[in-house]
């Protein structure tokens, strides 16, 4: 169903997502059936939520990976978010990523802890520090959505209701940035410098939202990390809690540029300047 949503522009890179986005989905499904299998296979039953056999978790892991772009197999997310409008964009970073949640809180009691563990840090690292480089809107969100799933990949084993509490928050936050910048019609950090003076009200709302899906104390985002840390301490793991927490702060420093460059005043005659300088520097 969000296949014709990603294509409707009819731009190049918009059929180029779509068909990533169909690729990539229709070979984590066929994995999925492929570990179920397996699985049949070797216990005589298809019971997805009672999985004993290990190859058939390991598949089904890497499958549900997949299919919500967490680290290895993330390539295909910012590419597809970028190539999207923002209104499909934002379905793609909440709404389609519910189905994959929901399989991960059913199956988790089958999961490998270790390897959820070593992904949920890959992603969270990972996410950090390819947002840091990005001028364009979409692919930071994308990055910040990868780090978000090691937030939510970490807990899982221990805590799942904590990984649900995380992606609604996640999905709250989003909403509200996504929808923003569809008012405003913002896409790159260029034009988010003059977006203060064309509505500061929402600019000031972006601000803050932004600051909490950073996880700054005050705002609601610190609320699923704060638990987390806390969930993680009391299960010994306090290395892999200060490991994340501070690959965090790298998400941090882009979420805080995005926040400076929607509130920052400039002269009309600089804001001018900036955007010619904009366009001459390369993407």
């Amino acid at each position: 169903s969000i296949l014709p949503l990603i294509s409707k522009s009819h731009h190049p890179r918009a059929i180029e997502a779509a068909t990533k986005y169909f690729l990539t989905q229709a070979t984590a499904s066929a994995l999925v059936l492929f570990s179920s299998m397996t699985n049949a296979w070797h216990t005589g039953q298809w019971d997805i939520t009672q999985m004993t056999h290990p190859t058939s978790c390991l598949i089904l892991t890497s499958a549900i990976a997949m299919k919500l772009g967490m680290v290895p197999f993330h390539f295909w997310f910012p590419e597809v978010l970028q190539g999207s409008p923002l209104t499909t964009g934002l379905l793609l970073s909440t709404i389609m990523k519910l189905p994959p949640i929901t399989l991960l809180f059913m199956t988790h009691h089958s999961l490998n802890p270790t390897l959820l563990t070593c992904m949920a840090i890959m992603s969270a690292a990972l996410g950090g520090w390819m947002g840091l480089n990005q001028t364009q809107v979409r692919k930071v969100l994308a990055f910040s959505s990868i780090s978000h799933l090691g937030w939510m990949t970490i807990i899982l084993s221990f805590n799942p209701k904590l990984t649900l509490l995380n992606f609604y928050l996640y999905t709250l936050m989003t909403l509200s940035i996504f929808l923003t910048l569809n008012t405003i019609k913002v896409l790159k950090l260029s034009t988010l410098i003059t977006s203060w003076t064309k509505a500061p009200s929402l600019s000031a709302m972006l601000l803050l939202t932004l600051l909490s899906l950073a996880g700054l104390p005050p705002l609601t985002g610190f609320l699923p990390k704060w638990l987390i840390i806390q969930e993680l301490t009391k299960q010994n793991m306090a290395p892999m809690a200060t490991m994340i927490s501070l690959f965090s702060l790298l998400g941090l420093y882009f979420y805080l540029r995005l926040a400076y460059c929607a509130t920052i005043t400039l002269p009309p005659h600089t804001t001018n300047h900036m955007k010619q300088w904009h366009s001459h520097k390369p993407a």
